[in-house]
């Protein structure tokens, strides 16, 4: 993966840096292409067999071009210049020439063992320089041959071959350090095989390549340095933190305590396998029975698990094992994969248990769907692409409406604020989570959704459980308790408002430690306060409609019968035609949008018209409603962990590329990374699910003292995450 440098990040880098391209005309290009990296607004100007000077006084960059077209003594003697203690050093030196030599002596064989000799005299001292300096040798680029004037002619492929072949055998054959080489810069030798035939006059790369070759001699050099997380090159595997290594002795451990009890229990059964009869001589067997699995074996098999799944985590995303690419968008790359995943939804059809309005297998579809359109979205990098983003920030909203149905529904209906159903929710939602930080050395607040949903669903809490506590028990038997509850709710959007408009206020309640631990990115809270922003009133939005949809259920003013439609006929066909309608028109506006910002803007306002139409175009219908897709439905109960782990074993470098397990068959390579991502998360589903009942008991005395247990946990991971941060600085 390469890294697109931004002016000021270049110049960071580069920062009281001398560099030195030395060479020919097509060193020349490459200096330019360079200097525009720092400065955009450099222009080609000057003599073209000179050297040219370039310095930018703010970070006290220089890089010269120097004008040695062949290498012979002169080069030897500007080179050895710098080895020199009177001359200072440069930094960076980027070398290259062979295509003069070629064309002042017509291509003969005595030039080429010239050549030779030449660069046998001048490689000692480029490997002496490369002890204290970065070293490239540009290797020479193919021409397109059909394309040269007359007087290039005698440059041929073939002869660069030979050129080429004899820099490399020669450069680097005396060095014993392997630290201390001259490196080979060959990329622009391939990029130029696929677009020299673009040449104006087949010699000279066209402008496009030589920019990309400049952005990979940034990489190279800058990587290392600046460390971007979408630079996959060229960059030092990240050394283990204290956290990281603790956690793999506690995986370790683990793994060994399963398999002792493991070989403790089979030896057991071996033993009790059958018994002989010594009167008879008979062989008696015990009666077959369920062995019972205790909890230690079930919480140790469970860790032991995810383990080797953290393993798998972090050889793809953090050790420099597997290759990874950048996206490049296309709409065919995102088109046909919608297309193919909703005929395999409509083709596993089946009917439903229930019939309710967004009962549970509808809510699993839903999820289903929209996770898989938002994984197709993530790996072709359709994010580009300003319509297809503003439709995924709906599905994204969507989910955050779940959030706000689900859980208001829930405590409206069953009246249950106990502590055991908090800390159920909380762990299921955040276990993986809290896992990856650790093993993967992330923040908290990078997996950004769910901070969003721990956080909305603690305000769903708060807004209900507080005093007084209205519930549908209560609110039956006076209807004055719905005004109260209505009321709650205006006060809960009125906080929404304020905090929406009040970026400061937000700022400072998310900037008190141990909160600002959990909710920094980058070293400020920006990115936590623009996810929150942009969905701030969906959240809301589904309460109400959970409220409204549950009042009109317990009034008996909607029919959710097997094949009845929601309302009347004409009120039921004049709701579908609204809903087609705003559906469409919301789709019309958000395909038509220019400007990201601005769409951002609207958003959380209007989001809710195509969730709404999506609604009632779902359930009106009773056929419809009686209906779902199984296929769908399976993806929607792991959608959390899909969401998740695509961070790293589905995609790469946090999100930023894609992971490349067969290099060299993209195809078969992401159905491979496909299938691996799908189970891997199907089975932190079942780990995730196994360990809640075992970390989240129903009883109160145990549950308190797991909790003891998990505050002391977070306690140890902010003294030892404080203690990194030390080191760190």
């Amino acid at each position: 993966m390469m890294h697109k440098y931004k002016n000021s990040e270049a110049k960071n880098c580069l920062i009281d840096k001398h560099i030195v391209f030395i060479g020919d005309s097509r060193i020349r290009q490459l200096f330019y292409s360079f200097i525009k990296l720092i400065n955009p607004q450099v222009k080609e100007e000057g003599n073209k067999h000179g050297n040219i000077l370039f310095e930018d006084k703010s970070a006290s960059i220089k890089v010269d071009f120097l004008w040695y077209p062949e290498v012979n003594g002169s080069m030897r003697q500007r080179i050895k210049s710098w080895t020199e203690g009177s001359v200072a050093k440069p930094h960076i030196i980027v070398a290259g020439a062979a295509t003069w030599s070629i064309k002042i002596h017509n291509g003969s064989n005595e030039a080429l063992t010239q050549y030779k000799i030449n660069i046998t005299s001048i490689a000692p001292l480029l490997e002496k320089l490369a002890k204290s300096s970065d070293v490239y040798w540009v290797l020479q680029d193919p021409v397109y041959e059909d394309m040269l004037s007359e007087s290039r002619k005698m440059i041929t492929n073939d002869k660069i071959d030979a050129y080429n072949e004899a820099a490399v055998r020669i450069l680097n054959s005396s060095s014993r350090n392997s630290k201390a080489k001259v490196k080979m810069f060959s990329v622009s030798k391939l990029i130029a095989q696929e677009t020299i035939m673009k040449s104006a006059d087949g010699l000279h790369l066209p402008e496009s390549s030589r920019d990309t070759n400049a952005m990979i001699l940034m990489n190279v050099y800058c990587n290392k340095i600046m460390k971007p997380i979408d630079g996959s090159c060229c960059q030092p595997q990240p050394p283990l933190t204290l956290i990281q290594k603790l956690a793999f002795c506690f995986f370790t451990l683990s793994i060994i305590g399963y398999l002792i009890i493991n070989v403790i229990n089979r030896n057991n059964y071996r033993k009790n396998k059958s018994c002989t009869d010594l009167e008879s001589g008979e062989e008696k067997k015990p009666a077959i029975s369920t062995p019972n699995v205790s909890t230690l074996e079930m919480l140790l098999h469970s860790f032991c698990k995810l383990g080797l799944i953290m393993t798998y985590f972090y050889l793809c995303d953090r050790a420099n094992l597997f290759m990874k690419e950048n996206k490049f968008y296309t709409h065919s790359s995102f088109f046909i994969p919608i297309v193919y995943i909703l005929v395999l939804g409509v083709f596993y059809t089946e009917n439903t248990k229930e019939t309710k309005v967004l009962n549970r297998e509808q809510t699993d579809e839903w999820k289903g769907w929209m996770q898989l359109v938002i994984l197709i979205y993530h790996i072709s990098g359709a994010s580009t692409f300003l319509p297809v983003y503003m439709h995924i920030r709906v599905l994204v909203a969507a989910y955050l409406f779940q959030t706000g149905y689900g859980h208001f529904s829930y405590f409206w209906l069953k009246g249950d604020f106990g502590v055991y159903r908090v800390c159920q929710v909380l762990f299921r939602l955040n276990f993986l989570v809290v896992v990856l930080c650790v093993v993967m050395d992330r923040p908290y607040q990078f997996y950004y959704f769910v901070p969003l949903v721990t956080v909305w669903f603690m305000i769903i809490y708060a807004t209900l459980a507080v005093w007084p506590q209205i519930v549908q028990k209560k609110a039956n038997g006076n209807c004055l308790w719905h005004f109260g509850l209505l009321l709650k709710l205006i006060c809960l959007l009125t906080c929404i408002y304020f905090l929406s408009y009040s970026q400061g206020a937000f700022e400072k309640i998310f900037s008190f430690w141990p909160l600002s631990k959990c909710f920094e990115l980058n070293g400020n809270v920006y990115e936590w306060w623009f996810r929150w922003k942009l969905d701030r009133y969906v959240v809301f939005h589904g309460m109400l409609f959970a409220f409204i949809y549950l009042a009109l259920q317990k009034r008996q003013m909607i029919s959710e019968g097997k094949g009845d439609p929601l309302f009347s006929s004409r009120v039921s066909n004049v709701l579908l035609f609204i809903s087609i309608a705003s559906f469409l028109t919301y789709s019309i506006w958000a395909s038509s949008c220019k400007n990201k910002t601005e769409c951002n803007e609207l958003h959380p306002s209007v989001s809710v018209v195509q969730i709404l139409a999506f609604i009632l175009i779902r359930n009106i219908p009773g056929y419809v409603r009686s209906v779902y897709s199984s296929f769908f439905a399976w993806f929607g109960k792991i959608s959390l962990e899909l969401f998740i782990c695509q961070y790293h074993i589905w995609l790469a470098a946090d999100t930023k590329g894609i992971l490349v397990l067969i290099p060299g068959y993209p195809m078969f390579n992401v159905l491979v990374s496909t299938f691996i991502f799908v189970c891997v998360a199907h089975e932190i589903s079942q780990i995730t699910n196994d360990l809640a009942q075992i970390v989240v008991p129903k009883d109160n005395s145990a549950l308190l003292k797991r909790l003891l247990c998990i505050a002391g946990f977070f306690s140890g991971l902010l003294l030892f995450s404080a203690m990194q941060d030390q080191s760190r600085h």
